[in-house]
């Protein structure tokens, strides 16, 4: 590993004048987990990295915000924060749900929620789930402040539309009480494994109708992605007679990747078969 500087800011202010909007060698870390592997195998050789250990608010912290309407998460929050949360299990229970397969305890208890969304990875478990759930990142940089959709932060594989220089401050999600939300991770491997396929659902019924709904794919495909064909052909349906042309429009209107984990037919399959066992499994929830 060739040598780097590390600096610990102890302010917001500090840690933006040390990132550098020209230079993509300086680069911010939070927990690290993804990023020091990637330089243990040289595929990055930072000049500095930034530390965000110090930050404090809006970088910390786990609350209901907006007159209880939605839910603020720091970004440095660690995994394991989030998992013993109470008011996580509470009012966002997918969360709580999708943490029992996601990578392994020494992982959670250090890795954050804003660098698992920086780092671009599309197998990773939790951005699809933010992406159902309509979440958005708040983005600080020298220049001020902005307002991203989580779905719209990823660019590609391991490409993400953040600018040098910007940090992710924290996530709102909204909380929609009549809504139902699940992740479905398929692995031919360990649970703990990365997903040959990761759905991410979030919808709303009423009786057998679903009136709206929230479908992101992910690991099969280069980032997470919406199923926005899928979604229109559930809308407002029935979902017994919607099921069957939902799970063809999501198997059309992606291009999935073949790798170890399985060719891009038997994922096109997987696709189909787990998209009408999630819904129907909300439905009944």
């Amino acid at each position: 590993m060739a040598s780097f500087e590390l600096v610990q800011p102890q302010t917001l202010e500090e840690a933006l004048a040390l990132l550098d909007a020209n230079d993509s060698s300086v680069r911010p870390i939070g927990g690290g987990t993804a990023l020091m592997l990637m330089m243990k195998a040289q595929l990055f050789q930072p000049q500095r990295l930034v530390s965000l250990r110090h930050l404090g608010s809006p970088f910390r912290g786990i609350e209901l915000v907006d007159g209880g309407s939605a839910f603020r998460i720091g970004s440095m929050t660690t995994f394991s924060e989030l998992e013993s949360s109470a008011d996580v299990c509470l009012y966002l229970p997918v969360v709580r749900e999708t943490m029992k397969t996601l990578a392994n305890v020494r992982v959670r208890n250090v890795a954050t929620v804003g660098g698992n969304l920086a780092h671009g990875d599309p197998h990773l478990d939790l951005p699809p789930v933010w992406a159902a759930l309509g979440a958005e990142a708040l983005v600080l940089s020298p220049r001020g402040e902005r307002l991203l959709a989580v779905e719209d932060i990823f660019e590609g594989y391991y490409e993400t539309t953040l600018e040098n220089g910007e940090l992710i401050a924290e996530i709102r999600v909204p909380l929609r009480p009549d809504w139902r939300s699940t992740y479905v991770k398929v692995t031919t491997r360990a649970e703990h494994d990365w997903p040959a396929l990761g759905l991410a659902i979030s919808a709303e019924f009423a009786g057998n109708r679903l009136n709206d709904c929230r479908i992101v794919l992910s690991a099969a495909v280069d980032r997470p992605s919406r199923l926005l064909e899928a979604e229109a052909v559930l809308r407002g349906s029935e979902l017994h007679t919607a099921l069957p042309k939902a799970a063809e429009a999501a198997a059309a209107e992606v291009d999935l990747e073949g790798d170890s984990r399985g060719s891009a037919g038997y994922k096109r399959h997987l696709l189909r078969v787990h998209l009408c066992r999630a819904l129907k499994a909300l439905s009944e929830a």
